[in-house]
């Protein structure tokens, strides 16, 4: 059984923990792959000036590219969401494995917690998992990039967990004009993409759904996006917001030109150049929050639906 132990506060028409402040403990969790000591640390470090407690819930390993096997990280996961010290949740890591432990995990009894799970990348199929459970989470950087981060990167990610407020608009640029507003949703393409046919997809009707990648081939990403339609489920979202597509460019074309001419021929209304991901800036944003489009580019409405 999932704790849910933590003061609350009434947000809307939802429950949420109440905001992080310094001395609150923050859990490190590493459910995906093996991750760098040094990178880990710089990350950690900036957690600690921050004023927050580290509690680290990592499993042994590694195992080959896994961060350990499947029942240790799903055993040490569950851990972090049922200490009722633990505030909040981050990833050491992205890499691959999420997807692994997946079935193991009662869902909404962790979504039922309110602890916000941050991270990225490999994170997403998890991010996910928590939205169709009816939770939320923050897709933000992982400690081995926090690390990285540029201050204002660290300080937007710091504010989202410290305050209620709404965040401040990301620029963007539109590539197809219309207005779009819904649940922001969504995350690393590939993993996305994967989890069409799993209970783990939440529903994304009328949604803004939000894709970055890193290292993917632009005819992979061109398999992935169709895959999407194909399914029916770019038909069925209000708007595409696109992040950062890193690494993933042939010498002759790139990866965001191909994706670019499948928005315009799906015709929903675009934003393009969003600096999340795997970018040199991970701009946090909290998933599940209404956004919309504007002329600033991506304007946040609410924290909850």
């Amino acid at each position: 059984m999932v704790a849910s132990r933590r003061p609350r506060v009434q947000t809307g028409d939802k429950l949420m923990t109440r905001p992080l402040q310094a001395g609150d403990t923050i859990g490190i969790v590493a459910p995906s792959g093996p991750f760098p000591p040094e990178r880990y640390q710089r990350g950690i470090a900036r957690l600690q000036e921050r004023g927050y407690r580290i509690r680290e819930f990592l499993p042994p390993g590694p195992s080959r590219y896994l961060a350990a096997l499947d029942r240790d990280r799903s055993r040490a996961l569950l851990e972090a969401f049922r200490d009722p010290e633990v505030r909040a949740i981050f990833a050491a890591r992205g890499g691959y494995g999420a997807m692994r432990v997946l079935p193991s995990i009662d869902w909404r009894q962790v979504a039922s917690t309110g602890i916000p799970l941050v991270g990225f990348s490999d994170l997403t199929a998890m991010h996910l998992a928590l939205l169709a459970a009816g939770g939320s989470s923050i897709h933000g950087p992982v400690v081995t990039q926090l690390g990285e981060q540029p201050p204002s990167s660290v300080e937007r990610l710091f504010s989202l967990l410290e305050s209620d407020a709404l965040p401040e608009p990301i620029p963007a640029r539109t590539l197809v004009g219309g207005s779009a507003r819904g649940p922001l949703v969504g995350g690393c393409l590939s993993l996305v993409s994967r989890l069409v046919g799993t209970p783990y997809l939440p529903d994304l009707d009328g949604c803004i759904l939000l894709l970055e990648d890193v290292g993917e081939k632009p005819y992979k990403l061109d398999r992935m996006w169709t895959h999407l339609r194909l399914a029916g489920i770019l038909d069925r979202v209000a708007g595409i917001a696109f992040g950062d597509i890193t690494s993933c460019d042939e010498a002759d074309h790139t990866a965001m030109e191909v994706l670019e001419e499948l928005a315009v021929s799906l015709g929903k209304p675009t934003l393009v150049g969003l600096p999340i991901g795997h970018g040199s800036i991970n701009l946090a944003v909290p998933l599940g929050a209404t956004v919309e489009f504007a002329e600033e580019g991506l304007r946040f409405v609410s924290r909850t639906r």
